[in-house]
């Protein structure tokens, strides 16, 4: 089975200037996510509510655009968007696991499906972002015994 996706929200807290989208967004919340998905070592993409679907790379610009203030014809126009722009970058059995809310969750979900997965569903912002710590905590420490393991077995 193919490495997971990992699809995270965008947040309101942006930079002033155009910067890569990974660098953009400047909550708590947001650099906790992306510490998760970057120990994580495999694709991800950032759920835009302006631009779509964004790869970290992408330099994009500020905007002040939320899904919220959308009419239910505008998310689902978005998750039309973004759809067709997931369809073009990830394969049909890739799992995708969903950092985001029910507002960006909703309109993909047809697409999404059983192979998504939400992680984070059902808590609060707070626990939402201790469970991120927690997770990027464990994998350190799981690199940092895999590397001792490798030093052990090399002097044997």
């Amino acid at each position: 089975m193919p490495r997971p996706v990992h699809l995270v929200a965008c947040v309101s807290q942006k930079r002033s200037e155009p910067a890569r989208a990974r660098d953009l967004y400047q909550s708590d919340w947001f650099n906790k996510a992306r510490a998760y998905v970057t120990a994580q070592g495999g694709r991800w993409f950032i759920l835009s509510a302006h631009y779509g679907l964004v790869a970290p790379s992408r330099v994009i610009a500020p905007y002040d655009v939320t899904l919220g203030d959308m009419t239910a014809a505008e998310r689902r126009a978005w998750g039309e968007r973004v759809t067709a722009q997931l369809a073009e970058q990830i394969g049909p059995r890739t799992p995708v696991v969903i950092l985001a809310g029910r507002l960006y969750r909703d309109p993909l979900s047809s697409w999404t499906g059983a192979r998504g997965r939400v992680p984070m569903e059902g808590l609060g912002i707070g626990q939402q972002k201790a469970w991120l710590a927690a997770q990027v905590e464990a994998i350190r420490e799981r690199t940092a015994m895999a590397a001792q393991l490798d030093l052990f077995e090399g002097l044997s």
